[in-house]
Formats: C-alpha cells, sequence, structure tokens
C-alpha cells in the first residue's frame, strides 16, 4: 500500500512537470522501462545493487530512455529516482502514470476476455457498446481464454462483469455449497 501510495506522488509530480507535448514520449519510456525491469534480472540487478555507483545506473538508464526518445525531464526524473532510491518502482510509477494520462485524455481502460477470438466486426461492436454504455472513450484489449466455454468476461477498472459459462457456473457451484 505505501509502495503504491509513493509511487502515485512520484508520478502525479512528474505528470504536472511535463509539458504536454511531451507526456506521450514519457509515458512510452516509463512503459518500456518498466517492463525492463520486470523482465531483466541484469538490469534489477544493476540498478539495486550498491556495487554500482549512482552515476553508472543514471547512465545505462539514460542510455535506455534515449532509446525511447524521453524527454530531458524524463530523463532528469530517472536519475532522481537512482538518487533517491526509488528506481525499484518504476513499474508502479508507470503505472500511475498511464492512469494520469488516461484520466487527463478521459479514457477508460477496458479489458475484454473471450472464449475465441472476436472478429475485427465483433470487436468494433464491442467498442461501440462500451463507449456508448461508459459515456466516454475506451482503450480496450481483446484476450482470449478458451477456458471461458463461452460468453465473455469484462474488466473496467476494478469492477469485472462475467457473463462467461465458466463464471455462471461457478456462481451455481457457490450458491449449492450454501445450501
Amino acid at each position: 500500500m505505501i509502495k503504491t501510495a509513493v509511487a502515485r506522488r512520484y508520478a502525479r509530480a512528474l505528470f504536472e512537470l511535463l509539458d504536454p507535448a511531451t507526456i506521450e514520449a514519457t509515458q512510452e519510456t516509463l512503459n518500456g522501462l518498466g517492463r525492463a525491469l520486470k523482465e531483466s534480472a541484469d538490469l534489477r540487478y544493476v540498478l539495486a545493487s550498491p556495487t554500482f555507483a549512482a552515476e553508472e545506473k543514471m547512465a545505462v538508464l539514460a542510455e535506455l530512455s534515449g532509446r525511447f526518445h524521453c524527454p530531458p525531464e524524463g530523463t532528469a526524473f530517472l536519475g532522481q529516482l537512482v538518487r533517491k532510491h526509488r528506481i525499484g518502482l518504476l513499474p508502479e510509477i508507470a503505472e500511475a502514470f498511464r492512469r494520469l494520462v488516461d484520466q487527463a485524455k478521459r479514457v477508460q481502460r477496458v479489458a475484454v476476455w473471450s472464449a475465441r477470438a472476436l472478429s475485427p466486426d465483433e470487436q468494433e461492436q464491442m467498442m461501440a457498446r462500451l463507449r456508448e454504455a461508459l459515456k466516454q472513450e475506451v482503450a480496450v484489449t481483446f484476450h482470449t481464454d478458451v477456458g471461458l466455454l463461452a460468453g465473455i468476461r469484462i474488466q473496467i477498472g476494478n469492477k469485472e462483469i462475467d457473463g462467461t459459462v465458466r463464471g455462471r457456473l461457478q456462481a451455481i457451484r457457490s450458491l449449492l455449497v450454501q445450501a
């Protein structure tokens, strides 16, 4: 909980510092570096190890952020995270920053799971229905999970709508167990 609160504060500070024209590039940098930090044990080691000086860590991050065309403010922010020993929070900061960007753009992220891959027409219809129901723009990611048997499951923020056969069977089972 504390980790998330700290990440939100850092994300908010960076968001307020940036020129609106540089927000997208900074978001791409944070997302890319956050993924790299999660996936690369070597990068985690270099950034967490006291063996490497802060200048060396900042040089590694500057090189990586340059590949994402990060603005100077973003690179300076990464340096500040290194100096404050907060670089390990980068994935959480990236997520909090993404939420701030979505909020500023008035975009709602939605995840949709289905038992079979939806056709492009079905995906477009689903996005149109979601835009209409939520009364705002949506960024939808579609996933396929054959274990659902049939139907769809929709996640909007922390709310979930389960219209799958598997979900209904689980609901029936829980009712039977209670009885």
